[in-house]
């Protein structure tokens, strides 16, 4: 599944993007650092949800993806309707795919379920696997 475009209408609000390390304590940074601004952008009560889904994203990019001296990346965008959470890596070669555990392990299982929508984008060195949480609009009847 490729990434969609942005919406040219849709304004970000926020963005946050910070490569990492591949070892392990790398993937509690960057967990909690999103937990951490996602409640700053005012949706604390996705916290839990983008924890879980940037440490699979992460593990995953570390576990399948790693490829010695290269970082990986995670880039949080917040618009007015969703936050995208995105995990690159240099390993282009080595798509993600959901399988049933315990073969291929619970994460995109976790991915797909959490997630409104997930994908995988491939660049010219390494890809980008994506999920979306939507946000929701507090309407106001007149």
């Amino acid at each position: 599944m490729i990434a969609p475009h942005p919406n040219p209408a849709e304004v970000v609000l926020h963005e946050d993007v910070l490569d990492y390390t591949p070892r392990p304590k790398s993937i509690a940074l960057a967990r909690n650092r999103a937990a951490r601004l996602i409640a700053e952008w005012g949706h604390d009560q996705l916290a839990d949800d983008t924890k879980v889904l940037v440490s699979e994203l992460a593990t995953n990019a570390l576990r399948h993806a790693h490829v010695r001296g290269r970082l990986f990346r995670v880039r949080l965008t917040h618009t007015d309707s969703v936050l995208r959470i995105a995990v690159t890596d240099t390993r282009g070669e080595c798509l993600p795919c959901v399988g049933e555990p315990p073969s291929h392990g619970r994460g995109l299982l976790l991915v797909r379920t959490l997630s409104a929508r997930w994908g995988v984008h491939v660049l010219g060195v390494g890809k980008t696997v994506w999920c979306e949480l939507e946000l929701k609009r507090d309407f106001q009847v007149g």
